[in-house]
């Protein structure tokens, strides 16, 4: 089984640097290769590059916000599904104590309990209990 992998956009344009140096090299002299061709195909590659750039800056601003949002979590009661002392599965809450970060998720303390942020279903002030 074959395994394929994509690589990043300055991969893909050194790749395709050297296909077309090696085109250059070949081509025949009657036949040269199209100008405006090749500065198409790099003008692609320079945009490649900066959709990849914004992607990449994209998602460490989509971290800071996640992480300060649970952040902001700390001393107010959240609701979440969870398992009570009894073996059923309810709507349980608490205030959450501590936030920490682990493989890059967001992981919330709430008494016994360690949240992921998709598991909170609703957050109150704790001082409106």
């Amino acid at each position: 089984m074959a395994v394929s992998s994509i690589g990043t956009a300055s991969d893909l344009q050194m790749d395709y640097m050297k296909l077309l140096i090696t085109q250059l090299q070949n081509q025949n002299p009657l036949e040269p290769l199209n100008n405006n061709e090749m500065a198409s195909q790099l003008a692609q590659f320079s945009s490649l590059q900066q959709l990849e750039s914004m992607n990449s800056t994209f998602a460490q601003v989509l971290d800071i916000a996640n992480h300060t949002y649970a952040n902001s979590l700390i001393g107010k009661e959240v609701s979440f599904l969870g398992e009570t002392p009894e073996g059923t599965v309810d709507i349980l809450r608490g205030v959450v104590e501590q936030v920490y970060k682990k493989n890059g998720e967001n992981f919330l303390i709430v008494g016994d309990y360690v949240l992921g942020l998709k598991d909170i279903i609703s957050v109150k002030n704790s001082d409106q209990i």
